[in-house]
């Protein structure tokens, strides 16, 4: 919940840096703006998957620990074979 909280308001500090960077007429703050926009995106999509993460574990931790487990298999294999 904090994590998308946190790509909440830096999406919106986002806009507000591109707007004030439009309305002065600096492309590199309008850019940052953009930037922080999309960085804000992200962070609230990766808030909603740890969500998701947690509410699956709470009710199926066997599973979950399962897929954890595959996972890190899976990458240690990957990573072995370097």
């Amino acid at each position: 919940m904090l994590e998308q909280a946190e790509g909440t308001f830096h999406k919106i500090a986002g806009r507000v840096q591109d707007a004030v960077g439009g309305a002065a007429g600096d492309r590199a703050l309008q850019l940052e703006g953009k930037a922080r926009q999309a960085a804000g995106s992200v962070e609230q999509a990766a808030g909603e998957a740890l969500d998701l993460l947690r509410d699956s574990a709470s009710k199926n931790p066997l599973l979950v620990t399962a897929l954890v487990a595959g996972a890190a298999f899976l990458i240690g294999t990957a990573l072995a074979r370097r």
